[in-house]
């Protein structure tokens, strides 16, 4: 079984999720498909179909968020050293044909989010940085084309994901 790494936000916001599918929304919606399926006629009853079809969407994110949550490794990583790049890492580099610089934070599956910098521990980038240290350049395959960067710097830095 392949471990998910996540914050311990992350984790909570999983379980969040997972508790008001399962204690509020899909009981909601079982009432509203029994409502629904007391107007008889149900070939032709978009109530009764569109709750079933809420209902169907509910389980799977349920099934989805349990399997998820089942290999959940909640890690902490302002609890060791970034002198290589690891899950937690913010890592600065330079894109060594353009000089541009840039600033990815490594994160969980669950919680990246590109415009704000934060990339899946799962992504290419991440997979092809992990463990390499600053001065480092790394040949990167990425579906757009190879990049050659340079790691300037690797440091743990506090992620606010409620911003």
């Amino acid at each position: 079984m392949n471990k998910e790494p996540m914050t311990e936000y992350g984790y909570k916001k999983l379980t969040n999720e997972l508790a008001d599918l399962k204690k509020k929304q899909r009981p909601e919606t079982v009432i509203e498909l029994d409502i629904a399926r007391s107007h008889g006629d149900l070939k032709e009853n978009a109530e009764y179909h569109a709750a079933k079809e809420r209902l169907a969407f509910i389980d799977g994110r349920i099934g989805e968020l349990s399997e998820l949550l089942s290999r959940a490794q909640v890690i902490d990583p302002s609890t060791y050293e970034h002198d290589k790049v690891r899950f937690g890492s913010t890592v600065m580099l330079e894109d060594m044909e353009s000089n541009e610089e840039i600033t990815y934070t490594i994160v969980g599956s669950t919680e990246s989010n590109p415009n704000k910098g934060w990339i899946s521990y799962h992504s290419p980038l991440s997979k092809q940085l992990m463990g390499k240290a600053e001065g480092d350049e790394v040949t990167v395959a990425l579906p757009g084309g190879k990049h050659v960067y340079e790691i300037l710097e690797i440091a743990y830095h506090k992620i606010d994901f409620e911003s």
